[in-house]
């Protein structure tokens, strides 16, 4: 299994050396696990929100929705990283098909439980809230900068392309681990795209221009309060499983990097069995523990610095979706088809990818300025 996991990955790295060149392929692959850590970050951001509305909701069905419920992020934070040291002993995503398994049943609750009160609230209400042009601004450069950084939080919402390889290599075959990918990719943007519209739409039509950030945590809902108690912890067990799969990938690159660049380390190389009772032994190695340790507490320790939810995915979803989703994939269909310059379909990707281009410089400048307006506030 892992002579035919790296055979692959040699695989991959030929693919994108011969289409991109070496410059390319080490640039697309350090915006990837930029990418990744910085998903890893706003889950921890996201853990710390669902854990405090828990809080904020029983208070509020307890007090009274006027009641002063607040509650601090931090010491959330700090739990969420002491649960992800220990799942980071997990060796790799050929061990983790239970933790998918979770992360999606969780997904598809917490979405249908949103979707299904917004749907109730729109009826409740007896009309649809908002307006066409959406939240009001002070001037017109407030309203831009709402606008790019929403345009952020949009293109966060496919972050999983950054890690469809990585998903690819867990497959077996026959048949083709491409082909299942692309039936598996197309079913699972069908539904997410649904669920996405659907709960943007309704959360819209129910609060109008005092619609939260997150539905569930922003206290548009308060009841039934043990309904989105119960959501917000499928949310939760859904980003503890999120979280390790979005981490693996890095984890595993520096693993094979340290083991190739110190073949005789101990340190790096050893593992040592440890049986604990009444559950099966695993095996321990001392690097790991102490990358995959640091890895969680910066992580942690970024999210504590700068807790901001929609803006931090803004900024993520800027970074990602140009060079990840748009540039590199058509830089290298250029290659692979052998598409000649000036031609219609060359012209027309090109156009593609400089609207593409300008849509992630806008949402990148508005999401960094709503960081730092939040920062000085």
């Amino acid at each position: 299994m892992v002579a035919v996991k790296c055979y692959r990955i040699l695989c991959q790295l030929i693919m994108f050396s011969v289409s991109l060149g070496n410059k390319r392929t080490w640039l697309a692959g350090s915006l990837q696990y930029l990418s990744l850590y910085g998903v890893s970050t706003a889950y921890v951001i996201t853990t710390a929100t669902c854990l405090r509305a828990i809080l904020k909701s029983n208070c509020y069905h307890k007090e009274g929705h006027q009641a002063p419920c607040k509650y601090g992020d931090v010491v959330y934070m700090m739990l969420f990283g002491l649960v992800q040291v220990i799942m980071s002993f997990i060796p790799d995503l050929h061990n983790m098909a239970w933790v998918s398994i979770v992360a999606a049943i969780m997904s598809f609750t917490y979405s249908s439980i949103g979707l299904g009160l917004g749907i109730t609230t729109v009826i409740e209400n007896g009309r649809i809230m908002g307006s066409l042009t959406g939240v009001p601004a002070s001037n017109i450069a407030d309203k831009l900068w709402l606008v790019f950084q929403a345009i952020g939080d949009i293109a966060f919402a496919y972050p999983y392309t950054v890690i469809l390889l990585e998903i690819q290599d867990t497959l077996e075959s026959p048949p083709p681990e491409n082909k299942t990918m692309k039936k598996a990719s197309m079913i699972a943007i069908l539904i997410t795209t649904f669920f996405y519209l659907c709960c943007g739409c309704f959360g819209y039509a129910a609060f109008g221009n005092q619609t939260p950030g997150n539905l569930l945590t922003g206290f548009g809902f308060y009841e039934p309060y043990w309904l989105i108690d119960f959501a917000n912890a499928c949310i939760v067990l859904h980003l503890v499983g999120g979280y390790q799969i979005y981490s693996q990938p890095i984890y595993g690159a520096v693993d094979r990097w340290c083991s190739k660049r110190y073949p005789n380390s101990g340190f790096v190389n050893n593992f040592y069995q440890l049986k604990l009772p009444r559950l099966p032994a695993f095996q321990l190695n001392m690097f790991r523990i102490c990358f995959r340790t640091t890895y969680v507490v910066s992580t942690t320790g970024l999210a504590i610095l700068f807790p901001y939810f929609n803006q931090v995915i803004g900024v993520l979803g800027a970074l990602g979706f140009w060079p990840l989703a748009i540039y590199f994939p058509v830089e290298m269909y250029f290659v692979q088809r052998k598409i000649e310059a000036w031609s219609r379909k060359w012209i027309v990707l090109r156009t593609f990818s400089f609207i593409c281009f300008l849509v992630s410089l806008v949402a990148l400048i508005g999401s960094l300025e709503g960081i730092i307006s939040e920062k000085l506030s």
